[in-house]
């Protein structure tokens, strides 16, 4: 997995039994059952994200809903996320990006 795995961190020192949650940031892959092709975006909240897909908020996928999560890679920097989703898009992340579909077609 690309680095940037999420972790929780705990106040220092004893002090309170709180657990202070960094914020997550998620690279994900859609599938559309309608015409089976894919998309990748980046989001903080990965259920709304969803939703807003499967409800036609998102102009470029309206017409291909509905669509189902088939992948997902967490974050704890923004910045990682955000260049992760890039990478996939671009032409270098082309086998990289079929490598990870391919488990959802083919799997096994």
């Amino acid at each position: 997995m690309f680095p940037g795995s999420a972790t929780q961190g705990v106040p220092f020192g004893g002090g309170s039994a709180l657990v202070s949650k960094e914020m997550k940031y998620y690279v994900y892959i859609l599938q559309s059952l309608k015409d089976k092709r894919f998309y990748i975006g980046c989001t903080d909240d990965l259920k709304k994200r969803l939703i807003d897909h499967n409800c036609g908020k998102n102009k470029s996928t309206r017409y291909r809903r509905p669509f189902k999560l088939v992948y997902h890679e967490e974050f704890n920097d923004k910045h990682l996320a955000f260049k992760r989703e890039f990478f996939l898009k671009s032409p270098k992340g082309f086998l990289e990006k079929k490598r990870i579909i391919s488990k959802f077609i083919f799997p096994g």
